[in-house]
């Protein structure tokens, strides 16, 4: 444990950007997927076939070649902010088709009276989905998003190979200092993860049992 203990700044700033670039990659995510999931139920034909087209391509396409497109490709046409720039801007891609999913799903739970009674009053769509739907949907599905933001915890890790240094990246160069404690680095790189995904899964339980009250 001593590599851990005299390499604790390390993995705290590690630490740091993993949180880094789950919070602004998740806020980005959200706003993105919200727009898509808007799209994916609207009664413009071509703003829903945009909106499949993008959910299928980005969600079978692996975060690693997502990464790299951002990590080589976009400087290559002359956008050329930091890496971890980069990086948010591939995890926020990535991540909101599955939130997009997450919403569409909660706004087919939805009754439908609850959409036709909008329109009676004369709401218009927007107007619709913003006051009426997507509050009834956000509230079911809040805990599948966290599911989706545990999923993007660990996703942070794949930033690592592309110049970014996060939890992984940490451990790899205590690991490179100290080759003779490898179970304890990543047994430490393992702690620090589950401090997060641990937090974010008893968010979870709480607002689920909050909604099952609520309903």
């Amino acid at each position: 444990m001593d590599a851990v203990i005299e390499n604790l700044p390390v993995f705290l700033e590690g630490f740091k950007n993993t949180l880094g670039l789950l919070i602004f990659s998740g806020i980005g995510a959200l706003i993105l997927g919200v727009f898509v999931a808007a799209l994916r139920i609207s009664p413009v034909a071509s703003f829903r076939g945009f909106a499949t087209v993008y959910t299928e391509i980005v969600r079978n396409t692996p975060l690693t070649l997502v990464l790299f497109f951002c990590a080589f490709l976009l400087p290559y046409l002359q956008f050329s902010p930091p890496f971890f720039v980069l990086a948010l801007i591939g995890l926020t891609v990535y991540t909101s088709p599955f939130v997009a999913e997450a919403l569409r799903s909660g706004i087919n739970g939805v009754p439908v009276g609850q959409a036709e009674a909008a329109r009676s009053v004369g709401l218009t769509f927007g107007q619709s989905l913003s006051y009426v739907i997507m509050p009834q949907a956000v509230r079911m599905v809040i805990p599948p998003l966290i599911n989706v933001f545990i999923a993007l915890t660990k996703n942070t890790s794949v930033a690592g190979a592309f110049f970014v240094f996060e939890l992984f990246g940490a451990g790899r160069q205590v690991t490179n200092d100290r080759g003779d404690e490898v179970i304890a680095i990543l047994l430490a790189v393992a702690f620090f993860y589950l401090v997060i995904t641990i937090t974010l899964g008893q968010i979870a339980a709480r607002v689920e049992k909050k909604v099952a009250v609520l309903r």
